[in-house]
């Protein structure tokens, strides 16, 4: 395969995991809302979801590239672009219900703010393909394709389902029409496939590089959690009993669940 197909594989498996967060505006098809309690737990879910599989995907494979302090690196420099890019853009916070009154110059900057939240899963998919159509991997499509490109592929599709979900709750309450919700929560992502053919033509001309990259995308992602995800879910389950920290924690430890045993198929 050529560098150009390889890029459009990948290009494909960022597309699809963009297209997973349609799913999220799925639900409301069929009911009106979601709960404050569901929302938590989806929040956890995402959260679960992410955590495992920096730690058991990226991480492991980092450590299995080059040595701790590589991938360390790499973990603080995935924070440290995060935290930038929040400061660069401390006064372009979006809500959802911005998307549908939003002019295109307005969009572009949505875009950018978003690019902060999606593009480190980008990255994510983008570093796991590294070793695209080497031996060892699984055969797919008539190519060999890393068991860790798979995991990392179904693992952020699955979280980005609660994001799509998160999206259209406040697109429901201002009466959007489903297929529009459906549009905006693949649009809250759209950042994803170019982050993960940025990342994938990085490592792939810089090999030496390979664990940092790892260690980038699995620091990026668990301070999103931490700094934005689990804030946000307490935020929702404030009127809940305990705050919603019961909802919240099976949340994760659902996300969790799902995601231990494709870490080890």
């Amino acid at each position: 395969m050529t560098l150009v197909g390889e890029l459009g594989f990948v290009f494909v498996a960022g597309l699809i995991t963009a297209l997973a967060t349609g799913l999220g505006a799925i639900p409301f098809f069929f009911f009106d809302d979601i709960s404050a309690r569901g929302n938590v737990v989806l929040w956890g879910v995402a959260s679960g979801i992410m955590v495992t599989a920096s730690l058991l995907g990226l991480v492991d494979e980092g450590l299995a590239e080059g040595a701790l302090w590589e991938v360390g690196v790499g973990a603080v420099l995935g924070v440290a672009l995060v935290v930038l890019a929040h400061e660069v853009l401390v006064d372009a916070d979006v809500d959802a219900r911005d998307y549908e009154e939003a002019d295109f110059k307005k969009l572009l900057l949505i875009l950018g703010v978003l690019t902060v939240h999606s593009f480190p899963e980008g990255v994510a998919v983008g570093v796991s393909f590294a070793d695209l159509g080497l031996e060892g991997g699984m055969q797919l499509f008539g190519a060999t394709i890393p068991a860790l490109a798979v995991f990392m592929t179904v693992a952020i599709s699955i979280h980005n389902v609660p994001e799509g979900a998160a999206v259209s709750i406040p697109l429901r309450a201002l009466g959007v029409p489903e297929w529009k919700m459906v549009w905006w929560a693949v649009f809250s992502s759209l950042p994803q496939p170019i982050g993960a053919v940025i990342a994938f033509a990085f490592v792939r001309l810089a090999r030496d590089v390979l664990p940092i990259g790892f260690g980038f995308a699995a620091g990026a992602m668990v301070y999103l959690v931490v700094s934005e995800f689990l804030p946000e879910a307490l935020a929702v389950g404030t009127a809940l009993p305990y705050g919603g920290k019961r909802e919240l924690v099976a949340g994760v430890a659902l996300g969790v669940a799902v995601m231990l045993p494709l870490a080890y198929v």
